[in-house]
């Protein structure tokens, strides 16, 4: 399942859970945003050729990070550009975000390992704003999330 977090039809986030499963390789970001995800499956001896990527300059304005859980359980809770909350979901081991735009936070619900990737070279500080959270008793979820 892929679900897409919009604000204003401003693309948040994109959720692939762990069930999605489909032959062959899917694209699910469109070609501009700066992070693209793909989910490839292909079955025994099939050949990948081998390959370099060619030198191509591009210019990052803002951070886009993925996320990958292993393990646990992850509530991700979204902002818009003036820090306003919007809603949250449930993540789960074994799916994927990606974070385009707007604010997020994070509160783990079961211990977590995941994985973050993200744009480089890391800026440090200069990266990122901190802001105040929602409360928990302010928490809006989808009804199959409660």
């Amino acid at each position: 399942m892929i679900e897409e977090i919009k604000h204003e039809d401003k693309l948040l986030a994109m959720i692939i859970h762990h069930e999605y499963n489909k032959p062959g390789i899917s694209f699910f970001t469109p070609g501009d945003l700066s992070q693209q995800v793909a989910y490839m499956q292909h079955p025994d001896g099939h050949i990948i050729e081998p390959h370099v990527h060619n030198k191509v300059v591009r210019e990052v304005h803002y951070t886009q990070e993925v996320l990958l859980l292993r393990k646990g359980k992850l509530r991700v809770d979204f902002y818009d550009d003036e820090r306003n909350y919007l809603e949250s979901r449930i993540l789960g081991a074994g799916d994927l975000i990606l974070l385009a735009t707007g604010g997020h936070g994070f509160k783990v619900l079961e211990e977590v390992e995941m994985f973050e990737i993200k744009q480089g070279p890391y800026a440090g500080d200069g990266d990122k704003t901190r802001f105040m959270g929602i409360a928990d008793n302010e928490i809006v979820l989808p009804e199959e999330e409660k």
